[in-house]
């Protein structure tokens, strides 16, 4: 077992998944002789030269148009979008090509495509680097949409979403890029559409996904201290989302805390406490609490940047008050 930070661990599932299959190449703009945006792709041109390296021009709609054409003729392109914020430019492609090519064939043809985007707060971006858009990709069927939290998830998750025969969005957490972890040198794929059990607990279920999983862990820790054991759940795949694993463990503690980066109004929370409240409605102690950003842009102001993005404190909070009341 080797210690490799987030970033580190997406360049070798790339480069592992270029190795094994011909077919995998990786475009966009400054990945190649820059190393991409967050130094990601950094190394892998002299491996593997600028036929499977491409730079772009400074065109995320191009990039994506570009991506999809490859896919519909038999490649496997793995394209970066710097910013989660510039997805809007590559929308159409996206949204109205890659994501309704199988359904509109008759499932004759598919568009196996990764796009890989930077995204949350917490580094000065302002309004437009900065923001979560999970929500904008979950309401559109036929998109996979993934984030991890962990170097191990994130490596097992890009090699599986390189291996699918459908269009897959990879939301990578900014603020994960130098978080390390344990990855194992040998060959291994973690499912996508498969939440995991980051900690065991009876009391109350926190739903979290990418850099709020850490910051629940460190929740659960605190309220351990006063004998309160939570469950914390990573998501890691947004879409389709892993009922079975949060309704099986909000049976077990009748209580539900769902915490994202993202705008709590009208967030991907929001479809996971209606799907909760309808299955397992007479299990439930107290109210489903979602915790997120207020409905307002990423400030650049550093103190309101830091107080926009969800704490640990807020977790302890809502646990607290969730487990003095009863519905």
């Amino acid at each position: 077992m080797r210690t490799l930070t987030l970033r580190q661990a997406i360049r070798d599932a790339i480069r592992e998944e270029m190795r094994r299959d011909p077919r995998v190449f990786v475009l966009g703009v400054d990945v190649a002789g820059y190393g991409g945006a967050f130094k990601v792709t950094e190394g892998l041109l002299a491996e593997f030269g600028p036929d499977r390296i491409l730079d772009t021009p400074i065109s995320e709609s191009a990039v994506m148009g570009a991506a999809v054409g490859a896919a519909l003729v038999g490649r496997r392109p793995i394209a970066e979008v710097m910013y989660g914020d510039f997805a809007t430019i590559a929308m159409d492609h996206l949204v109205n090509s890659a994501a309704k090519i199988r359904y509109m064939s008759g499932g004759e043809l598919s568009a196996p495509l990764v796009v890989r985007m930077a995204v949350g707060a917490g580094r000065r971006g302002g309004a437009h680097h900065s923001q979560s858009p999970e929500a904008w990709l979950t309401n559109v069927p036929g998109l996979i949409v993934v984030m991890p939290s962990t170097p191990f998830d994130a490596k097992g998750l890009l090699k599986s979403a390189i291996r699918c025969n459908d269009p897959v969005v990879f939301l990578e957490p900014k603020l994960l890029y130098n978080k390390p972890g344990e990855v194992p040198e040998d060959e291994y794929l973690v499912p996508l559409q498969k939440a995991d059990v980051k900690r065991e607990g009876s009391d109350v279920t926190i739903v979290a996904t990418g850099l709020m999983v850490d910051r629940a862990l460190s929740a659960a820790q605190r309220l351990a201290d006063d004998a309160v054991r939570a469950e914390v759940i990573d998501l890691r795949t947004i879409l389709p989302w892993d009922e079975e694993t949060v309704i099986k463990s909000v049976r077990k503690t009748s209580r539900l805390i769902i915490v994202h980066e993202a705008p709590v109004r009208f967030g991907i929370g929001g479809e996971i406490a209606a799907v909760v409240s309808r299955q397992v409605f007479g299990y439930l102690d107290a109210p489903i609490e979602r915790l997120g950003a207020p409905f307002t842009p990423v400030p650049f102001s550093p103190p309101l940047e830091d107080a926009y993005i969800v704490g640990e404190n807020q977790i302890v909070d809502a646990a607290r008050a969730m487990l003095a009341q009863r519905v």
